[in-house]
């Protein structure tokens, strides 16, 4: 057994959870977390769940559950969790629709001790089935990568990089290397980064770009991150069953995360470009929807949003119940 208690001082991983009705695969994640070779602490942060993840993460008496009683969003429910990180402990974020490798823990974390300049270790992500692979590599966002991807998608997957935000190609996927960033649904951040990185921008990023915007900074910090493709985890993903105004908020913190470093003439194209994706695909009516979003920006506002951080917040592990 290597998920410890929650209060257990020498653990050298503790992985943030943030679920939101997540009573189906939650038992899971933990499952395997529980044959990690790496010692790790579960810090359960759940976003207002309207379903039974409350219910199912109390039966794991070793885990730190906090119910924020709020939706605060991904960034908010990580940044709720850090303050539960110890001094010392590397931060593992983990969506509750994962399941880990036995080893997946120690390969990322073999990385980060090896090099004290990886600040971020992103595994593999394959499906549940153990065969399809996740493209979740990605390049910094540019104005024709953008375009790119809105013509092409996954048709042409072996196109140039200057044309591709995402990495594609099976090369990419069967070597360690730097990447501008990866997908949030696993990531292991080291004390020293998160220390150095701070808070995600909750403020700004409720849901999606998240990630983009704190591989940057860390950047930024002087840190790398690094693909390790021997450590795996399996992840059901979202697939198309993500609702409209989802869609449209994908697009629209794409945009946001632009701005923040290009000025108005590029941001503009880069928007264009990314309404490309919705305009070409109008026989989806996630698209027709987020099409005439991505245009006004008056509708922004009114895309899924965080609930304010609540003052008081309900806390339980295995000495402190409910507090």
């Amino acid at each position: 057994m290597t998920l410890l208690d929650a209060d257990d001082a020498s653990a050298r991983v503790a992985a943030i959870i943030v679920t939101y009705n997540s009573s189906a695969t939650l038992p899971e994640l933990l499952a395997s977390l529980d044959t990690s070779t790496v010692e790790v602490r579960a810090i359960i942060v759940d976003n207002g769940s309207a379903d039974d993840t409350l219910i199912v993460a109390g039966r794991e008496p070793r885990a730190l559950v906090i119910a924020t009683g709020a939706n605060l969003g991904y960034s908010g429910g990580i940044n709720v969790g850090r303050t539960y990180v110890r001094e010392g402990e590397h931060v593992a974020i983990l969506n509750p629709d994962l399941t880990v490798e036995p080893e997946m823990l120690a390969g990322l974390l073999q990385v980060i001790d090896d090099d004290p300049t990886v600040g971020i270790a992103a595994p593999q992500l394959r499906g549940l089935d153990h065969e399809e692979r996740f493209d979740s590599l990605r390049r910094e966002p540019t104005v024709m990568r953008a375009l790119g991807d809105s013509i092409f998608g996954n048709r042409w997957r072996g196109r140039p990089a200057w044309l591709a935000e995402t990495l594609r190609a099976d090369r990419d996927y069967e070597r360690a290397h730097d990447v501008a960033w990866a997908g949030g649904a696993a990531l292991l951040i080291s004390a020293a980064c998160d220390r150095a990185v701070g808070d995600w921008d909750s403020a700004m990023y409720f849901l999606y770009s998240e990630e983009t915007d704190y591989a940057r900074r860390a950047r930024s910090q002087g840190f790398r991150v690094r693909y390790v493709p021997d450590a795996v985890a399996r992840h059901e993903g979202s697939g198309s069953g993500q609702p409209a105004p989802l869609v449209a908020l994908i697009s629209v913190n794409r945009i946001r995360y632009f701005q923040r470093l290009h000025g108005p003439v590029r941001t503009g194209l880069f928007r264009i470009a990314v309404a490309v994706q919705h305009a070409l695909r109008p026989h989806d009516p996630r698209h027709r929807y987020s099409l005439p979003v991505v245009l006004d920006r008056s509708r922004w506002a009114r895309l899924p949003s965080g609930d304010p951080v609540p003052s008081t917040l309900s806390i339980r592990s295995s000495q402190n119940r409910n507090r």
